[in-house]
């Protein structure tokens, strides 16, 4: 299985080969990162000073090595151009770097590119003030992503993170049949909650978004000028409203999320509107994320990190344990979305 994989030939000379043709000359210092959908690594520079124009002394860089066929050459350009558009704003978002003229390269087959290395931590949300300083940054990149949209990525709605992948998973039979039919049902269900709440937002605005905008792609720094949050990995970026970028940054009891939705949009309204009908999408974005990431991890069961990464995932266990997260979700969809 893994010899039929086309990251099964990205070894470690390829990469460094690909780095050096960029203009960069890698020191042969090379660490895999922690990324499935991509292949990402931290990659040590001989010079050690200014790489690629990007104003910082550093020594380091991350590379990322595109999964083959998943998007076009326009829509990795597309994430490539906002979040440089973002970073010209200031706004405190690693995009990558243009080395000898471009920012997406190619060798032997992949495309890549070249970010600089930023260092932090997650955010510790229960801190004081954290969440409104998050949501002040996600004010700023929705005034940005609301200026024009994306014309080669996707946009985030109930056809491709919903109806898609259900018939998808059906046809593909990855869900036990002692099993099918259940999930088949409660699947059906809850994609029929998610158009009652679509619904009862009415036609809300859809913008440039992050798209992925949780605490992995979230890192806090305490270094001086640099303090703060750092928005990274923008490879999940589409159309869609902006709650999307909120909601994964809710955790806890109702009170609990509550509490930090105030939190969020005190920082948020000082950059962008926020339109309130969107909390009733909060639980009907967490259904299509999980019917999405289900079949996210079937498609790519071919490539070798995936199975060891979710050794459960063909398990009827697994799929138990779906059919009651969708059934709890069909029931949080009924009740009433949360107050601002």
């Amino acid at each position: 299985m893994s010899g039929d994989h086309p990251y099964s030939r990205l070894t470690p000379d390829l990469v460094l080969d690909a780095i050096d043709t960029t203009g960069l000359h890698t020191d042969g210092r090379l660490l895999a990162l922690n990324s499935f959908e991509n292949r990402v690594y931290q990659l040590g520079i001989e010079t050690g000073g200014k790489v690629g124009g990007s104003g910082t002394a550093t020594d380091w860089v991350i590379a990322k090595f595109y999964r083959p066929e998943r998007w076009s050459d326009d829509a990795i350009l597309e994430e490539h151009a906002f979040s440089a558009e973002l970073a010209a704003r200031e706004i405190p978002v690693v995009a990558p770097l243009r080395l000898d003229g471009a920012t997406l390269h190619r060798h032997a087959g992949f495309r890549f590119a070249v970010f600089p290395r930023q260092g932090g931590r997650p955010p510790e949300l229960d801190q004081p003030g954290v969440l409104e300083w998050l949501g002040r940054f996600l004010g700023r990149i929705h005034a940005v992503g609301g200026l024009e949209p994306f014309r080669h990525r996707p946009a985030l709605d109930i056809a491709s993170f919903g109806e898609e992948p259900r018939d998808w998973l059906l046809a593909h039979d990855f869900i036990p049949p002692e099993l099918r039919e259940v999930w088949a049902g409660v699947a059906d269900q809850a994609i029929t909650g998610v158009r009652q709440c679509f619904g009862r937002a009415g036609a809300v605005r859809s913008l440039r978004i992050h798209g992925d905008c949780h605490m992995g792609n979230v890192l806090w720094t305490e270094d001086g000028k640099t303090r703060g949050p750092h928005f990274v990995d923008f490879d999940d970026a589409r159309m869609g409203p902006a709650v999307q970028d909120l909601w994964m940054l809710l955790s806890g009891e109702r009170d609990e999320r509550t509490a930090q939705l105030h939190q969020i949009l005190a920082g948020y309204e000082d950059f962008a509107e926020f339109d309130l009908r969107e909390l009733h999408l909060v639980e009907a974005l967490r259904t299509l994320r999980l019917i999405h990431y289900s079949a996210w991890i079937a498609r790519r069961w071919s490539d070798p990190a995936f199975p060891l990464a979710f050794p459960w995932f063909d398990t009827p266990r697994y799929w138990e344990e779906r059919i009651l997260e969708l059934r709890e979700q069909i029931a949080l969809m009924d009740e009433a979305p949360l107050a601002a």
